[in-house]
């Protein structure tokens, strides 16, 4: 019995020592299926999902030519080969006392711009003291010539400074309405101007020459030069600005503007003047209207602008409407028509259609916005549409700014009783009933909560009092 149980344990002792033994050479030994070769995976049958590709709004558009609206300042080499400028209107040399810049300002639209420079000079504005200012964001492209007609953001520098000779200053970037005219107050101040006129770049203007033969005659500038002078006097009192048709010609006191901060940068379009005419106001400075001439305000362009020179043409017979002077090389030796004759009444009848149509389609009042659609490949180049789409974009946003610093979107905010130092602190839509009726019931609460906190302050001094007392009794 002793026997086999000592075999026996031998026996378990030997099959313990083999197993140990056997597992560990296999542990030290190479896998066989290592070498076997690992199959390939297998293609995914799924195809790929496509890239997505760009959707788009709108479908590319085919806009018709913009023409060059004055051919024969196209083909001329100085002002020389212009016609005269009425006897009438002409500025009077030598050049007054005063300073008289007159700033236009000009992003998009060649066509427009150049037909109301042409107006003022015209009208008897000095060329040498009209600075169209380049707002168009394209830095010096235009100077140099890199842009071309169809461009929304073209501008001929040369033919306004050889031909009309007018100066050109240009903005280092695009700035917005507001920023333009901070800029225009920056560059007078630069100057020493004391006073300065702008105007808008769709607003012609032409004298007034329907008056009374007993009455003394002045050009459009000199009746804007008589306003700048009486303005200038000192029993006049504070002035801030002349309008001439709302601002469409404005005169401004520099000083004014700057004493105010200048234009609200924030309010970038829509609502900006609001703020700046009101400010102005509520700092007790003036702004009255005034008349120098005619003005209107158009979407689009006369197309041929020697019509503004007023040459003389053959009289047809009676009831048949005079048409304007013949363009080409044969302009200038035409004599000038006369004051108040029917080829100014022609003129006139022309801008006021165009003003009227401007007027009774106010879904498209501002369409010269985008009129232009070229200048693919050129410097500085931005898609028309898309553009004007940002604009109004910002516009929107500026007066969502508006409304927040004044509490409503109405320009009369004097007279509702709201001052500078109200500015970004009144409540939006403050003059509604339900608005002042929370405001009074947020009032009561925080009045009772504030009694209750004095009454809980006066509690806790008053028994930190008597703690006091009774420490210096012991």
């Amino acid at each position: 019995m002793l026997l086999s149980q000592g075999r026996l344990r031998q026996t378990v002792f030997a099959s313990v020592i083999v197993f140990v033994l056997a597992s560990s050479f296999l542990l030290f030994k190479a896998d066989p299926f290592d070498k076997l070769p690992i199959p390939k995976q297998l293609p995914n049958k799924t195809p790929p999902l496509p890239k997505p590709t760009p959707l788009y709004t709108r479908s590319p558009e085919l806009h018709p030519e913009i023409v060059d609206n004055f051919p024969q300042a196209a083909k001329a080499n100085s002002s020389s080969a212009l016609p005269a400028i009425p006897p009438w209107n002409r500025p009077p040399q030598p050049h007054i006392m005063e300073n008289t810049p007159l700033f236009i300002g000009f992003t998009r639209n060649w066509r427009l711009l150049q037909q109301v420079v042409v107006s003022y000079i015209t009208a008897g504005w000095p060329p040498e003291d009209i600075y169209v200012v380049d707002n168009s964001g394209v830095m010096q492209s235009n100077e140099r010539g890199l842009l071309t007609l169809q461009n929304p953001f073209y501008l001929n520098y040369k033919r306004l400074t050889t031909v009309l000779g007018v100066k050109v200053l240009t903005t280092p970037t695009l700035l917005t309405f507001a920023q333009l005219q901070n800029f225009l107050t920056y560059t007078a101040l630069l100057k020493s101007w004391e006073y300065y006129f702008w105007a808008r770049m769709d607003s012609p203007v032409v004298s007034d020459e329907e008056i009374e033969e007993s009455q003394e005659y002045k050009s459009l500038y000199m009746r804007a030069v008589s306003v700048m002078r009486e303005s200038m006097q000192p029993d006049y009192g504070l002035l801030a600005a002349r309008w001439f048709a709302y601002d469409q010609l404005s005169l401004v006191r520099t000083k004014a503007y700057v004493d105010v901060g200048g234009w609200d940068t924030l309010i970038p379009f829509s609502l900006t003047e609001c703020d700046m005419h009101e400010r102005l106001r509520m700092n007790n400075f003036i702004i009255e209207d005034a008349k120098a001439g005619l003005v209107f305000d158009v979407a689009c362009g006369i197309d041929d602008l020697a019509i503004f020179y007023r040459r003389k043409v053959q009289s047809g017979k009676k009831g048949e409407k005079v048409e304007p002077p013949p363009i080409g090389s044969a302009a200038p030796r035409l004599k000038p028509d006369g004051r108040n004759s029917p080829e100014y009444h022609y003129l006139l009848r022309k801008l006021d259609e165009m003003q009227r149509a401007k007027n009774q389609d106010k879904a498209r009042r501002n369409a010269w916005h985008s009129a232009q659609q070229g200048g693919q490949g050129e410097p500085f180049y931005r898609d028309g549409l898309g553009f004007e789409q940002g604009i109004s974009m910002m516009m929107n946003l500026g007066r969502d700014v508006f409304e927040a610093k004044w509490g409503r979107s109405g320009c009369n905010l004097r007279e509702v009783g709201l001052d500078e130092d109200d500015a970004w602190r009144v409540i939006p839509g403050w003059e509604k009933e339900e608005v002042q009726q929370k405001a009074k019931e947020d009032r009561g609460r925080k009045s009772k909560e504030r009694q209750k906190k004095v009454k809980q302050e006066r509690k806790e001094q008053s028994r930190t009092k008597k703690q006091k007392m009774k420490r210096s009794n012991r």
